[in-house]
């Protein structure tokens, strides 16, 4: 039997095994004469083939194992046939050896060689593989991250009245006779406020800035807690977010200096923009 018919028959046996043979293919395959040993190496092939990454929790009894074993080692001695032995039976003059082959037939792994035995079961392995039902892969979406709703300050502080409680003092003229109104709005739950003014003018950035102060109960009204800086670049109503760097604990008044550029630790109060008192019970 030349290579070519027995690529074939090898490939007919893995079919047979794996898909099973249409009435044509099972023709075809028995005018290849195969035997009933190589049939048997192909299916023991698949069976092992199909016990890749079986789940076993439960730990197989010492008697089976045995069984199992023994059967194994009595198979494989069988099949471990030698290789097909000659004897010398003339020389010629011109020392030209003539053999002859005392095995009968090779198995389908000597016809083709363990080069080509090993191929055929890497395809197959990965046929197996990729046609297990019992695998099958389930792609869950991934869930869209929830984006945070983004507020101006408009929003954020009528958010902020919504949410509470809050304290709320009127804006009005500071030292240094700027025409300002407005308000300011603070939670001393959620340590958070607004200051709504109009009328402050734009101030020049490379020499002073605005900034927030706010005097506590607890603060000496000399060295309020700085509430942050700002800028004023647009005419009209403005709303500044208070950032706090100290906790306030009931607020007594609120104010807006004029400070040099980046603001100040302590402010001595020489330019007072707006100034906001709180009034009793304006919670």
């Amino acid at each position: 039997m030349n290579e070519d018919r027995e690529e074939i028959m090898l490939d007919l046996l893995c079919k047979q095994a794996v898909y099973g043979l249409n009435e044509e293919e099972t023709q075809q395959l028995e005018q290849l004469e195969y035997t009933s040993t190589e049939n048997e190496s192909i299916e023991l092939t698949i069976a092992a083939l199909g016990l890749i990454d079986l789940n076993t929790k439960d730990e197989m009894p010492p008697h089976l194992q045995s069984k199992i074993l023994a059967n194994a080692e009595n198979f494989f001695a069988a099949q471990n046939v030698a290789a097909p032995s000659f004897e010398r039976v003339t020389e010629t003059s011109a020392r030209e050896i003539v053999l002859t082959e005392t095995s009968e037939r090779k198995p389908w792994f000597a016809w083709l060689g363990w080069a080509a035995a090993a191929t055929a079961c890497v395809v197959l392995a990965i046929n197996l593989y990729s046609t297990r039902t019992d695998r099958q892969v389930v792609q869950v979406p991934t869930p869209t991250p929830t984006q945070e709703e983004k507020l101006d300050p408009v929003r954020q502080r009528q958010r902020l009245i919504e949410s509470g409680p809050v304290l709320t003092a009127q804006l009005g003229k500071g030292t240094v006779g700027f025409d300002v109104s407005g308000d300011v709005v603070w939670s001393d739950e959620k340590q958070a406020g607004f200051v709504r003014v109009k009328g402050l003018p734009k101030n020049d950035v490379s020499k002073e800035t605005y900034q927030l102060w706010i005097v506590d109960e607890n603060q000496d009204p000399k060295t309020p807690i700085d509430g942050g800086t700002f800028d004023i670049s647009s005419d009209g109503e403005v709303i500044i977010q208070i950032d706090a760097k100290l906790k306030a604990k009931n607020p007594k008044a609120f104010a807006v200096t004029i400070e040099k550029p980046g603001g100040v630790v302590v402010s001595k109060q020489e330019k007072v923009a707006a100034l906001a008192p709180v009034k009793p019970n304006q919670v």
